[in-house]
């Protein structure tokens, strides 16, 4: 057992990010679960696309309203300490969703609000959790520790979680809801163990709006970065639209049970695994800028052959492809960003990526709703795929700066 973890987590990434390996570990299963449980809820309570997606949106939707702030917020505080308190708080609302479940007191409206509660939580938790990597690894060593926990992400969130969330709902519809929140409070415990120091500003000593203008002029100042974001946001739209009806896709498309669900869901983490697996030696022989335009294209091929196809088969082993090129770019974008971003600026700078990328996500939902409920479960598909064509043939060329604003001499060398 020890040498398993010296191999997935040497000692060069240190004894810190074992803790926020082990956190992450954890609430990304219970995030898992929820990926399979809460559409399920709410497909068991109406199948009206517009109201399914719905649900998605309103977890996405703090990313809107508090994602900036956040950052400021996490530049401020002790990330350990409040990465500890917003995944007690996740599980706390889960726990009380569980509870209305099991008294048959859930209706759309507390489901609705239980998702803005957790999505407000996860706001404050993924930045501070993008943070803290930045801040426990050595940077030589964040691509392996980015890696690391994508491919742990993807075996919870993905591979484990979903099969397990629908698994449950069919044995209780409350069941999963309250293993998601021992599992969050668990990761709460586990992140307050590590030793990481505060942030450098001390609360109080500047305005919180003079430091979130700073987080935004840094990273529209920094032509690199800002395309990536650019880039990001746009590319969330599109899948965001896709994947709102997703579970309404795989039940009307494609003919699947819950379970099936679930495990459509599985194929893209077995994709995740190998992707994940094959990044290190794909950073060091092709480079960041090679490895974000096949991902570019592989993710405009998924959307047009989820279009065409209605067998479960193929619409699985294109979800498989999908979660190495998600694994890939994931990583890459990420180390990009915390070997591009200052420490000290790096909550603010990483809360304003991702309010282009999460809450984008939530837009893409909306207008994913709305076109499923005009024109069909397909229509979202076909957006996703002729949006997803066009920004990469627009960005193709400029993939070249981003790559070099993380590159390192070793790397250019190797390519």
């Amino acid at each position: 057992m020890q040498r398993i973890v010296a191999a997935l987590l040497p000692e060069r990434l240190g004894r810190d990010f074992r803790y926020v390996w082990l956190s992450s570990s954890m609430a990304n299963l219970a995030d898992g679960v929820l990926l399979a449980a809460g559409p399920l809820l709410v497909a068991s309570i109406t199948r009206e696309p517009f109201a399914v997606a719905m649900a998605v949106f309103l977890q996405r939707l703090p990313w809107l309203l508090f994602g900036v702030v956040a950052g400021a917020v996490i530049d401020r505080m002790d990330r350990r300490k409040l990465m500890a308190a917003v995944d007690a708080v996740r599980g706390l609302v889960v726990g009380a969703l569980a509870v209305a479940v099991a008294l048959d007191a859930v209706n759309l409206p507390v489901i609705y609000v239980a998702m803005f509660l957790i999505g407000t939580a996860e706001t404050f938790a993924d930045n501070a959790s993008s943070v803290l990597v930045a801040v426990t690894v050595p940077r030589d060593g964040l691509g392996l520790a980015n890696s690391r926990l994508f491919a742990t992400r993807t075996v919870t969130n993905q591979l484990a979680g979903p099969p397990l969330g629908a698994l449950l709902f069919g044995l209780g519809v409350a069941v999963p809801f309250a293993l998601n929140a021992v599992c969050l409070l668990a990761a709460a415990a586990l992140i307050a163990r590590i030793g990481v120091r505060p942030a450098e500003t001390p609360v109080g000593s500047r305005r919180l709006r003079r430091e979130v203008v700073e987080g935004l002029r840094w990273l529209w100042g920094h032509a690199p970065v800002r395309t990536l974001a650019i880039m990001v946001t746009v590319f969330n739209v599109t899948f965001g639209a896709a994947f709102s009806v997703w579970v309404l896709y795989a039940y009307q498309r494609l003919g699947l049970s819950a379970l099936g669900f679930g495990l459509l869901m599985t194929a893209s983490a077995l994709g995740g695994l190998a992707g994940a697996a094959v990044y290190r030696p794909l950073e060091r022989r092709l480079g960041y800028a090679t490895l974000l335009r096949v991902g570019l294209i592989i993710e405009t091929l998924t959307h047009l052959a989820l279009a065409l196809t209605i067998t479960p088969v193929v619409a699985g082993a294109v979800m498989a492809a999908f979660g190495v090129h998600a694994a890939v770019w994931g990583t890459t974008a990420a180390t990009v960003r915390q070997r591009a971003v200052p420490d000290v600026l790096l909550g603010r700078v990483t809360s304003v990526y991702m309010l282009g990328g999460v809450g984008a996500l939530a837009l893409g939902s909306l207008l994913g709703g709305v076109l499923a409920q005009r024109w069909g479960i397909l229509a979202p598909f076909w957006f996703a795929a002729a949006g997803a064509a066009v920004t990469t043939a627009l960005i193709w060329r400029s993939l070249t700066n981003v790559a070099e604003a993380a590159e390192t001499p070793d790397l250019v060398a190797a390519r």
